[in-house]
């Protein structure tokens, strides 16, 4: 079922509430200042939605891994400020999450003010999902929004537990455009469907790779996950990142799939990440005594022409060591033929931290990607079918049609 989206209320129902908003402001930050925004920018056209219709915005977000203590580095000082220049106004920050101070802070705000809490995660009670702290954050609002896909798959309380508090639990336009790619992904792709998968471990997309080498017409593998493969397919790969515990279902999908899985034929070597130096291009074999760092020209070529327009094409995890000049080229020429792919008229989704930063290397333009996914954890159990706790807590739009605006 479709999901209750924060469009679907009348906007009298905003007017003077409380409406808390969890976002995914996880996002990188090097010496007090913020390098990549893109997840911040996704999540305005909420606020914004929320701030025109005189709602109290009340956001939560977490950062890092902070494990319950309070680390000045992981606070969301420096993402107040850059909030504050893209809303166009000042947000309140209260340098806490809950407490006394909090709740008279929120009782202050004025309609279509926006106050941004404190790093979640400073309170352990954030990832154990405990009751009592559920209740204090819901405490604070009379709307409960969820727009941090994210972090959709963890069964925190700000995702999940305090969300059970509330009589109106919605999704934000970020959330809604992620089911609508992803779900037309998993569920009905329009063919030709390529599947591109990179990055180092299968492991972490198990569930998403088994789900998508059925659906697909074509999967192009590269990075770790292709080694795994062609060890598997009994070639030597060197010193390559390889998951051996994985090789016997690799081996299994060659044998049921082998005829749309596409492997590297030649690769970008060196004898270390430190010896990069002396790099070189290599076909089929790898030495003992060297390790693959990005497919090869001959592969690139290949894979470009298999990216081609018309159809749907997704893209997870880079085709090498994209961070370094001498193993980025194989990932820069995926990036720039899957922009081509989408102005021939192809859907082309692609997600995953690392996804998202090769394509800026690649120096390729949101508007070039039909859907650029803010998940990482949370996209791949999604595609592999796995039900997200953050989701599921969500009202559904047919269960309540009589809230619905007109």
């Amino acid at each position: 079922m479709s999901k209750l989206v924060v469009s679907d209320l009348p906007d009298s129902e905003y007017e003077g509430k409380r409406v808390f908003v969890r976002v995914d402001f996880n996002v990188p930050i090097r010496d007090g200042k913020i390098s990549e925004d893109y997840r911040i920018r996704r999540a305005i056209p909420t606020i914004d939605y929320l701030i025109e219709r005189k709602a109290k915005v009340i956001i939560g977000s977490h950062l890092g891994r902070p494990k319950g203590i309070a680390i000045p580095d992981l606070s969301l000082k420096p993402i107040q400020t850059r909030l504050s220049e893209l809303l166009g106004k000042s947000v309140t920050f209260t340098g806490k999450v809950i407490g006394s101070g909090v709740k008279k802070a929120i009782d202050s705000l004025e309609q279509g003010e926006v106050m941004l809490l404190e790093n979640l995660r400073f309170h352990k009670e954030e990832t154990d999902n405990d009751p009592k702290f559920s209740r204090e954050l819901a405490s604070f609002a009379d709307i409960y929004i969820n727009d941090a896909f994210g972090t959709s798959h963890r069964k925190h309380a700000s995702t999940y537990g305090m969300a059970s508090e509330f009589d109106h639990r919605l999704a934000g336009f970020l959330v809604s455009r992620e089911l609508q790619f992803l779900t037309r992904i998993r569920e009905n792709p329009e063919r030709p469907f390529v599947v591109i998968v990179g990055g180092g471990k299968i492991k972490d997309k198990i569930h998403a790779l088994k789900s998508l080498i059925e659906k697909a017409d074509k999967v192009l593998l590269g990075g770790g996950v292709a080694y795994t493969f062609l060890k598997a397919k009994g070639m030597n790969i060197g010193n390559s990142i390889v998951e051996n515990e994985m090789l016997g279902w690799a081996k299994e999908s060659l044998e049921k799939y082998g005829n749309k899985i596409f492997l590297p034929v030649d690769h970008v070597v060196a004898g270390g990440f430190e010896k990069r130096k002396n790099c070189m291009v290599m076909d089929d074999n790898i030495p003992a005594d060297l390790q693959g760092f990005d497919i090869g020209p001959k592969t690139a070529a290949i894979y470009n022409h298999e990216i081609r327009g018309t159809g749907s094409i997704f893209w997870s995890g880079p085709m090498g060591v994209f961070e370094v000049g001498d193993f980025s080229a194989g990932t820069t020429q995926v990036a720039r033929a899957v922009a081509l792919a989408t102005w021939r008229g192809a859907t082309t989704v692609v997600g995953g931290g690392e996804t998202i930063a090769s394509i800026r290397n690649a120096e390729v333009m949101d508007s070039e990607i039909t859907h650029i996914s803010t998940g990482g954890g949370a996209l791949l159990e999604f595609l592999g079918g796995v039900e997200l706790p953050g989701i599921s807590i969500l009202d559904e739009k047919e269960k309540n049609i009589s809230l619905v605006a007109n």
